[in-house]
């Protein structure tokens, strides 16, 4: 009970002025179910570096950063392992997808902004019964929000063949205007990372094997 009524105080919390609505845009059953066949499927999520090493060191770097945000070191390690699995699952940089969070929600798991979008990546209920299974609560739940956040940004992307400046102008229902796009790329920017000589070694011969 002590957890549910936390939960309902944090959702009552403002949200981030820069977060906004995805706006609902007609779209063909083929690609209907392609995108429900991409938030359905229930893997648990493994950090996907090759080497260990660097695995460790891109988890210990990321939440040393996050760590003033987010206190709880375990919450933390599985927010961040689960960001960049749903991230690279979806063909995004894990640090993309931060710095993205950072501008909507600023990691908060249960925000609400003004339009009544949702959870860490601000997530408008009308996706789930688009393309989940209608139960538009469940984008509270961590690994959910961020799987259907992931997977409209790459549909966004792939909408406009690859420009970032109008797909994340559409993820915030802003086409066409600089100040969300700018914020994500400046947040963006402060998450950047750099793998270690190693791991870029390690990443380079997992994808020549590939």
């Amino acid at each position: 009970l002590r957890a549910a009524l936390a939960a309902f105080a944090l959702s009552l919390a403002p949200a981030l002025a820069q977060a906004g609505p995805q706006q609902y845009e007609p779209m063909a059953a083929s690609v209907r179910a392609a995108l429900h066949e991409a938030v359905s499927d229930a893997v648990a999520p493994a950090l996907p570096i090759p080497q260990a090493g660097e695995r460790a060191r891109w988890l210990t770097e990321m939440s040393a950063r996050l760590a003033k945000r987010i206190p709880d070191a375990a919450y933390r390690e599985e927010l961040l392992t689960t960001i960049h699995y749903e991230a690279t699952r979806a063909g995004l940089d894990p640090q993309l997808v931060l710095g993205l969070i950072q501008v909507e929600s600023n990691f908060r798991q249960y925000a609400i902004s003004s339009a009544g979008a949702r959870g860490l990546m601000q997530v408008m209920p009308f996706w789930s019964r688009l393309i989940g299974d209608g139960d538009d609560s469940r984008l509270f739940d961590m690994r959910t929000n961020l799987r259907y956040g992931c997977t409209i940004l790459r549909h966004y992307l792939d909408i406009e063949r690859g420009d970032l400046y109008r797909a994340l102008g559409r993820y915030n229902g802003s086409l066409g205007k600089a100040g969300y796009p700018t914020a994500v790329r400046r947040a963006w920017d402060r998450w950047r990372y750099r793998p270690s000589p190693e791991g870029t070694q390690a990443g380079l011969a997992g994808a020549g094997a590939g």
